[in-house]
């Protein structure tokens, strides 16, 4: 993700560098999904270390792409850190769940991770041919309009996830 952060970075010179953002979700998503299998293969299975080091690079992950994505000029600064926030607080709350409730969910509906690195490569292709969205009649960074229904979509699983688990927690845990 490192390498797709200095992809967004070098469109700011030249917009071919996003071609290499596919490229490197692809390669992201080959190695997050390897590990776990590769483990349960060899028998070497390390869950709580898993865990911790899975979502660390999720954490850097997102760091390392908003920050390219606000270098780059294709999107704001400000909306980049409003995308992280979103997705820290979306992080959280399932961190929080994993711990209260004994699961974790790593999907919210029909959305995982590989649906959301599809649609990311989908919307920067599209950046490429599109960077300025026009929207009654006002021009917008395409990448700040994307990042407005991001943080909107996030919000708003945090808000259900929230109300449910803080529910679940209530009925679980009455007092006398």
């Amino acid at each position: 993700m490192f390498g797709a952060g200095l992809c967004f970075w070098g469109a700011r010179f030249d917009i071919l560098w996003l071609l290499g953002v596919p490229f490197a979700l692809a390669l992201n998503w080959f190695g997050d999904s390897l590990d776990g299998t590769l483990a349960r293969h060899r028998n070497q299975q390390r869950p709580r270390y898993g865990f911790y080091v899975d979502h660390i690079c999720d954490c850097l992950s997102t760091a390392f792409i908003a920050t390219g994505m606000a270098l780059s000029g294709l999107m704001t600064p400000a909306m980049a850190m409003g995308v992280v926030i979103a997705f820290l607080m979306l992080s959280v709350e399932a961190y929080l769940a994993a711990y209260t409730l004994g699961r974790f969910n790593i999907s919210v509906g029909y959305f995982s991770p590989t649906e959301l690195r599809i649609m990311l490569a989908a919307g920067i292709l599209a950046l490429m041919r599109w960077p300025r969205a026009h929207i009654f009649g006002a021009d917008y960074l395409s990448l700040d309009v994307g990042g407005v229904c991001a943080i909107a979509v996030m919000g708003g699983m945090f808000i259900v996830l929230a109300i449910r688990h803080t529910r679940q927690l209530f009925v679980e845990e009455r007092l006398p």
